[in-house]
């Protein structure tokens, strides 16, 4: 028993892991595609469209007889405004006009603003570390964009980072009300009914885009990037981070978000030439510096009902 526990726990960690280095790549794949061959809201759709068949072809293999309540309706909806629609437009919009490296560092603030968020609601404590991490993880948000320098690849920096932040901010709030749907329905159910409600959502601002793609523009690279986007980043990515979710708790598996700048910064620099400026890095200090101080305890206690949980 206990080598299958621990396997289980092995396993939730090489998912989320997975799902994280899926995301990284994800950075530059959006940027080979989009918006030279698919316009962002186009791709988009795309993205949500896919994953939308899938989690229901999954469903028709697994078919389940739970019925969301009406209570929860209100709260479904929405985490599809806020996770899928407007998450998913402004990341993919901001991350055209930016850079890899830029939008890898300001994901990074979803922790930030998921804490600011939960002082709010006073679902969190106030404590002096929580406050010195935030007021560094914002300077480097600060330093990011303000000290943006010249790029061949983001053609507005400025209004990408904007984009990217205020998505930042849409997820964590769907972090925050998809949490207790998470725990009554369970992670796939969540995610296969948030990404449908959020499909019709999607449809006014994607459509006319979608419809005028240039399809036969794609060569078998851009299918490539195309198929990586969308299955990879969005389907197995969601996948990967629903199995762990099982069995690891939310800190844990947001934890690995750390991850998504390195992944992303190497395959940027390969495929896309991007440099790793002397601000890039500063900024990059100070906010795994400042995410790092306000998580500290809860990756303490992660750790210790991962320990507990495996022996």
């Amino acid at each position: 028993m206990i080598n299958i526990s621990k396997n289980k726990v092995f396993t939730a960690h090489a998912a989320v892991l997975c799902a994280n280095l899926l995301f990284g790549i994800n950075f530059s794949m959006v940027k080979i595609i989009s918006p030279a061959l698919i316009a962002p809201a186009a791709l988009n759709l795309v993205r949500v469209l896919v994953t939308v068949s899938l989690f229901w072809i999954i469903f028709l293999f697994k078919p389940s007889i739970i019925k969301i309540e009406k209570q929860d309706l209100k709260r479904f909806l929405l985490c599809a405004l806020t996770g899928v629609t407007i998450n998913q437009l402004l990341f993919i919009k901001g991350l055209t006009l930016s850079t890899p490296i830029h939008g890898a560092l300001l994901i990074l603030a979803t922790p930030v603003f998921i804490l600011i968020l939960s002082l709010i609601i006073r679902t969190e404590s106030a404590s002096f570390g929580k406050a010195f991490g935030l007021v560094l993880a914002i300077l480097g948000a600060g330093v990011l964009i303000l000290a943006r320098g010249e790029s061949a690849i983001g053609e507005n920096i400025l209004l990408g980072d904007v984009f990217i932040t205020i998505n930042a901010i849409s997820y964590a709030v769907y972090f925050l009300m998809a949490k207790p749907l998470m725990v009554k329905y369970g992670p796939l159910f969540v995610i296969r009914w948030v990404f449908s409600f959020g499909l019709p959502m999607m449809l006014p601002f994607c459509w006319n885009d979608f419809i005028n793609t240039n399809w036969a523009g794609f060569d078998i690279s851009s299918w490539a990037a195309l198929a990586f986007v969308v299955l990879g980043a969005t389907f197995f990515a969601y996948l990967f981070t629903a199995y762990a979710l099982h069995r690891l708790s939310p800190a844990a598996t947001g934890s690995y978000i750390y991850v998504q700048p390195v992944f992303s910064a190497i395959v940027s620099m390969i495929f896309l030439h991007e440099e790793p400026a002397l601000y890039k890095l500063l900024a990059a200090l100070l906010i795994f510096t400042g995410v790092f101080l306000i998580n500290r305890k809860q990756l303490q206690k992660k750790n210790e009902r991962d320990v507990t949980h495996s022996s």
